[in-house]
Parts: C-alpha cells; sequence; structure tokens
C-alpha cells in the first residue's frame, strides 16, 4: 500500500477523491468504476436475501479516514457514519499521531466462547469432574462438527468449566467452548458447536440443558493499542503543549472516576469502531455489547482508553476492549457494500482488522478529549453546520448576516434528440422547473460552497478540482474579485444522472451572484457564461443543458453560436415520469465515446443523427398537440437508435422495459447515457408508472423537479 497521507482530500468531490485515490493505488480501477457507478451499494433484490420483510434500502455515507499508520503499515480506514466530524477527527488524531510512529496493536489471543448453560445440576462438583475428565473427548466431538475449520488452523481449542449462582440458592454450570474461528466472525460456527454438544454435556452434567449460544462478551479476544504524543505536536490556540496534555490526562481520570463520564468516553471510542464495523460487514451491536460489558467486568463501568504523560513528557495513550470480527462469511458475500470496504482497508486478517479498530477507537477518543479539553466539542462537531450556514465573519454587515435571496436554473430531460444535437440536429426538451437554486452571501475570509443533496461542501482555492473551476471562471467572468463568498445550493436534481445538473448549478450561481451584488445581467449573458462552465464540465457540448437552464421553457433546440431554439407553447404539462437508474452516466465519457465511434464509421452515424433530428422535429409537433401516442412512438424509436450508438446500458434496458410493461406509451434513456436517467410518457398511467418503478427500487422525479419517491 502507497502512504494513507492524502492532502486536501476534503476539498475535492466525491469523483475527484475516487479518481484520486485510484491514482494513489489505494482502489483498484475496477474498484474506482464501481463506486463511480454506484454498483457498491445493496440493492434491494439482494437486501431481500439477508433479511425479512425488506422494503428499500437504507443509506448511510461511506468516507475514508486517512493518514493511519498501524504496526508500521499505512491504511485508510473505511467509515459508514452518518454523524459529522468523526472522520475528519479520526484523520488529525492519526496524522498527528504519525510524528511519533504512528499506533502499535496487538491481539494476543483469538477465541470466541459458546455457552452451553446447564441447570438443575443436583451434584455440582461431580459434574464439574465428570466434564474435566471428558474434557478431551468433548473438543475432539466439536472439532469433528466443522473439520474444515479445523484443517485451516481453527477449532475448539479449550473448555472452561464456571459455576453460577442463581436466584433462590440454585445453581448452574457454564461450559465455555473456546472456539478459534479463523479470519470468520464464527457466529453461525459457534452456535453449531454449542448445539450439537450441548446434549452430551447435559448428560455430563446429569442436569438440563437452559441455554446454547454464543457469547458476545469475547474477552478471549482482547485487542490492546497504543500512541504516544509528542508533546511539541499537542499545542494549540491558546493553550500551551503541556496544558493540553493535561487536560486530557485529568478527563481520562475523571472518566476513570465517573460512570457518567466514562459512557460518554466510550461512546466516542465507538464512533471509530462501529464505523469501521459497519463498513466491513461486521456485527457493531455485537461490538458494542461486548465492549461496554467488558468495560464494567470490574464491577464497575470504566473508560476502555487511558491517557497519562509517559516518562519523557509525551502523552500516552492505550485502550483494551474484546473484539471479535472477521473478513470472510456473514453477509460479506451478499453485501457488496462490505466486501468494498474490506478492500480498501486491505487487512488480510480478522486479526488485523482487530487491531486496526482498536487504532481507530483510540485515535477518535484522543480528539474528542483534546476539543472537549481546549476549544470545546462544539466547535468541531458542528463545523458542517456552521459551515452550511455560513453566516460568521467579523466583516459581515446585518443586512448580509439575513437569508439571502434565492436564484434558481431549470434542469432538463430530452425527449428526443440526444447526440444527435452535439452534431447540429434538433434535440426536444422539457425544462424541471427549479432543479437547482442557490444563494449568495459575503463570508469572513473564504470562497465556500456547498450543497447538501450532493454531498458537496468544498472550500474553494484553485481550479484544481471541476468545481473549483466552474465557480472561479464565473468570478472572473462576473469581474468578481473578492474571494470571501459562502455558496449555498439546493439540488432537486440527482447528480450525474443526465438531468442538466451541472449547467443548472451554473446558472443557478450566476444568477445569484447577479441578484447579491445587483450585476445587471440579462438571460443572454447567464447562458453564455453557463457555456463556458459546461466546457469546463462537459468538454464538448451542444448548449441545449445551459439554455434549458437559462430560459426554463419547453424547446426545440439546435446548435449555434447564438444559442438557437424554438419556445414551444404547451397547452398542459406533459404526463411524464423521470427515473433515475443509480447508475452515474459522466457525460464527458459518453460524448467521448460516440466521437471515436462515428470517427471509425461516419456515413452510418450520420444517417443516425439526421434520423433522429426527423424524430425531433416530428416530436415537436406531436408535444405541441397533445398527441402523446405520436410522441410516444418517436420516443420508442429515439431510444432504439441511441442504444444502436452504444450509450444505453442493462439497467436502462430494464428500466425502459418496465416503464413499457407499466402502460407507458413511449420510454427511452435521456441524456447522454451509459448510465443516468429514463424518461417515460404516460398519459393517463403516471401512477401506474410511477408505482413499478418504486417496487423496482428506482427514484422518480417529476417536471417541478420534486422528488416523488426516492424508495431504494
Amino acid at each position: 500500500m502507497t502512504d494513507s497521507r492524502i492532502s486536501g482530500l476534503y476539498r475535492q468531490t466525491v469523483a475527484e477523491r475516487i479518481d484520486e485515490l485510484e491514482r494513489l493505488d489505494w482502489l483498484s480501477a475496477a474498484d474506482a468504476e464501481i463506486l463511480r457507478q454506484g454498483r457498491h451499494v445493496l440493492i434491494p433484490a439482494a437486501a431481500d436475501k439477508i433479511i425479512e420483510n425488506v422494503i428499500g434500502v437504507f443509506g448511510l455515507p461511506l468516507a475514508i479516514a486517512t493518514n493511519f499508520v498501524v504496526n508500521g503499515r499505512d491504511y485508510l480506514v473505511p467509515m459508514v457514519v452518518e454523524e459529522p466530524s468523526i472522520v475528519a477527527a479520526a484523520s488529525g488524531a492519526a496524522k498527528l499521531a504519525r510524528a511519533s510512529g504512528g499506533f502499535e496493536a496487538v491481539c494476543d489471543e483469538y477465541l470466541l466462547a459458546g455457552q452451553v448453560h446447564v441447570t438443575g445440576v443436583a451434584d455440582i462438583d461431580a459434574a464439574r469432574a465428570a466434564l474435566q475428565q471428558e474434557k478431551a473427548g468433548l473438543i475432539d466431538a466439536a472439532n469433528a462438527i466443522h473439520p474444515r475449520l479445523v484443517e485451516r488452523g481453527g477449532g475448539v481449542q479449550d473448555i472452561e468449566i464456571r459455576l453460577l449462582e442463581l436466584r433462590g440458592s440454585r445453581a448452574a454450570i457454564a461450559v465455555h467452548f473456546l472456539v478459534d474461528t479463523c479470519d470468520a466472525m464464527g457466529a453461525n460456527l459457534v452456535n453449531t458447536i454449542c448445539e450439537a454438544t450441548a446434549s452430551r454435556v447435559a448428560q455430563l452434567c446429569g442436569g438440563d440443558v437452559a441455554l446454547c449460544i454464543l457469547s458476545n462478551l469475547a474477552d478471549r479476544s482482547q485487542v490492546s493499542a497504543t500512541v504516544h504524543y509528542r508533546l511539541s505536536d499537542l499545542a494549540v490556540p491558546g493553550f500551551s503543549a503541556a496544558a493540553v496534555r493535561d487536560r486530557i490526562v485529568a478527563a481520562s481520570d475523571i472518566a476513570s472516576a465517573d460512570p457518567h463520564r466514562a459512557t460518554t468516553h466510550n461512546k466516542g471510542i465507538m464512533n471509530g469502531i462501529d464505523a469501521l464495523a459497519i463498513a466491513t460487514g461486521n456485527d457493531w451491536r455485537a461490538i458494542e455489547a461486548g465492549a461496554h460489558a467488558f468495560a464494567a467486568i470490574s464491577g464497575r463501568y470504566l473508560p476502555l482508553a487511558t491517557w497519562s504523560a509517559d516518562a519523557g513528557g509525551n502523552l500516552l495513550g492505550k485502550i483494551r476492549l474484546p473484539l471479535r470480527v472477521g473478513i470472510v462469511g456473514g453477509t460479506l458475500n451478499a453485501n457488496p457494500a462490505a466486501a468494498m470496504g474490506l478492500r480498501i482497508a486491505g487487512v488480510e486478517s480478522a486479526r488485523e482488522l482487530g487491531e486496526l479498530m482498536a487504532a481507530v477507537g483510540l485515535a477518535q477518543n484522543f480528539a474528542a478529549l483534546r476539543a472537549l479539553v481546549t476549544s470545546g466539542i462544539q466547535q468541531g462537531h458542528m463545523r458542517l453546520h456552521a459551515r452550511s450556514a455560513a453566516t460568521g465573519g467579523s466583516t459581515r454587515s446585518a443586512s448580509a448576516a439575513a437569508q439571502a435571496p434565492l436564484a434558481s436554473a431549470a434542469g432538463k430531460v430530452i425527449l428526443l434528440g440526444e447526440h444527435a444535437v452535439v452534431y447540429g440536429k434538433h434535440a426536444l426538451v422539457l425544462p424541471i422547473a427549479e432543479g437547482v437554486s442557490a444563494s449568495v452571501v459575503a463570508s469572513g475570509s473564504e470562497l465556500i460552497l456547498t450543497v447538501p443533496e450532493w454531498g458537496v461542501q468544498q472550500h474553494i482555492e484553485d481550479e484544481s478540482t471541476s468545481v473549483g473551476g466552474v465557480v472561479l471562471r464565473i468570478m472572473r467572468e462576473l469581474e468578481i474579485r473578492e474571494t470571501a463568498f459562502a455558496i449555498q445550493l439546493n439540488s432537486a436534481l440527482p447528480r450525474a444522472m443526465g438531468l442538466g445538473s451541472s449547467a443548472a448549478f451554473a446558472v443557478a450561481i450566476i444568477r445569484a451572484f447577479n441578484v447579491a451584488l445587483k450585476l445587471g445581467l440579462d438571460d443572454a449573458r447567464v447562458n453564455l457564461i453557463a457555456f463556458l462552465c459546461e466546457k469546463i464540465a462537459h468538454g464538448a457540448p451542444s448548449g441545449v443543458d445551459n439554455t434549458i437552464a437559462t430560459y426554463g421553457t419547453p424547446m426545440l433546440f439546435r446548435k449555434s453560436d447564438a444559442f438557437e431554439f424554438e419556445n414551444l407553447k404547451l397547452t398542459e404539462s406533459p404526463p411524464i415520469v423521470i427515473a433515475c437508474s443509480g447508475q452515474s452516466g459522466l457525460t464527458q465519457q459518453q460524448l467521448a465515446g460516440v466521437h471515436s465511434r462515428r470517427e471509425q464509421n461516419p456515413v452510418r452515424y450520420d444517417a443516425l443523427f439526421d434520423e433522429m433530428d426527423v424524430l425531433s422535429l416530428a416530436g415537436a409537433n406531436a408535444l405541441v398537440n397533445a398527441d402523446y401516442a405520436e410522441l410516444g412512438a418517436l420516443m420508442n424509436i429515439c431510444h432504439g437508435l441511441l442504444n444502436a450508438i452504444q450509450v444505453s446500458t442493462p439497467e436502462l434496458e430494464t428500466m425502459v422495459s418496465i416503464a413499457r410493461a407499466a402502460g407507458a406509451s413511449g420510454a427511452k434513456l435521456t441524456g447522454a447515457g451509459g448510465g443516468g436517467s429514463i424518461v417515460a410518457l404516460c398519459p393517463g398511467k403516471v401512477a401506474d408508472v410511477a408505482r413499478a418503478f418504486s417496487m423496482a427500487g428506482c427514484r422518480t422525479l417529476s417536471l417541478i423537479g420534486k422528488q416523488e419517491n426516492t424508495i431504494g
């Protein structure tokens, strides 16, 4: 693996982060493509095989924490978590730990206990003696149940016998089968062993089987980790290094004395451990239960991590907790997201994953304590929320701090003519009203862009990212020299789904600056600047996206220097359902692919584009006259032509079939293809088609830009 220090990752878009991780060899080309297309996500059909009564899939962010070095090896840590600041805090703590060599972690023993509880034992001493005498035979019998596990070096290693005192002066015997499950989490393996041996155990004890199941208190799989933070690295504004160290040590001592504080202390540790467990498909509930039971095993609830000053005056952190995890079996084969998480972590054994988890928990604890004893937990914890509001700054006037006026731009859905429009042919296009809205306010000292629905929150410093390039190009065209602004966008359009999100993004920002700074721009100027932004995003655009985003009217568009279009007067809103595949379609890649194939066979491709032109002209007439039977037929033909130029995908073909089977008169991909969305014309069948997409787990939108369905 390469160096886990990756500078400026938080400033990049999701797509740019994937590109960067692929470039640095943290992601294989195959995994990078899987992430771009969203194919790592668990789909409803697969989820239905994992648990019962499935109706959809609930999403959580998958992120990576950088900078980790554990036992001398670099790691990127996959984390699935919804709470802001956790990933950034872990990355920051890991970066600081690198100066002293990172984290050291060890797991001396890796066994899982399966329990057989026997009650009604008349002679406890005789029962214990019988179990002890037959111990070797019980181990052999248990190992015969899973011979392949033994072949892999695992299996039952020992048996423990424990006496339990129940209420009413009753006694019970707990027999622990200590099993090495190798790299599997092992719950099913251990439960099978318990159930298969329970009757023999009860017979030897002269009692009755009460319970037979594994224990989630994996105290025979304890993992320890340590870290040294150099004193010279601990200072923060307003606090000396020694003060930070001493405050963290005091906080640790308080947690050791106060179970109320220890609970919150340990919760912060589990923020990191749980996030890594979920990302790698492990049972985080079992890990949580075991960790908290271990914290209380002495009879008092204690912190899992403690901090002290070492002999050199540096800060020493130690953590110890039970961690029995797995990298094979369970639901890993059924859940592609978990398999992806394991590949990102790059661990080669379950022990290694447990050691990485312990290091992540210790890093998370350090970050939380340092924030808590210095600036306060809220400053870091709420930073993402504060950025989205972006209302701080001593130079902000009272009037600017109020909610800024909104500017909006339309998305687009192409009914006929995509790709042909790049080569001078007509395209029939409808707007998705108010697809993106934006506001701009002066901020304290930096240029920040936030798009909550896209997961974008970026400090823009240069044009090294496409987002930065677009924003700075807009400001340059508008001759805006001040760069301290907070730009807030809200989008009803999913990103990279063929619905004109990038053009609407640009138009909304241009108009927001126009409103905020009273620039007096007309639509023609807005459209031209947005077209320049589309060149950054897509390379060689036709101009249709920025034109529909600017004017927001049904149109018959044709590429020209003046963005030629005919405004279509409609008597009613067409009965349209737009459905998103969940697989992103990158316009620039699709345009380049079609261009390359056309160069190899220009005559045939131009003939196809000519046919699409005829369809667009006829479709405009059908749309104006509300002749939906004719328009639907033209859309079906156009989809076939788009398939012929190789921009459809199996997923899009399935969605088109779903729409037609549910009663759509016409259905086709819309936009550049290669993923993205389809559009269905559904006279009298809008509800039926939308319902069919819902059952298939597809997201749908209407022409007013609001999501109607987000199942799946």
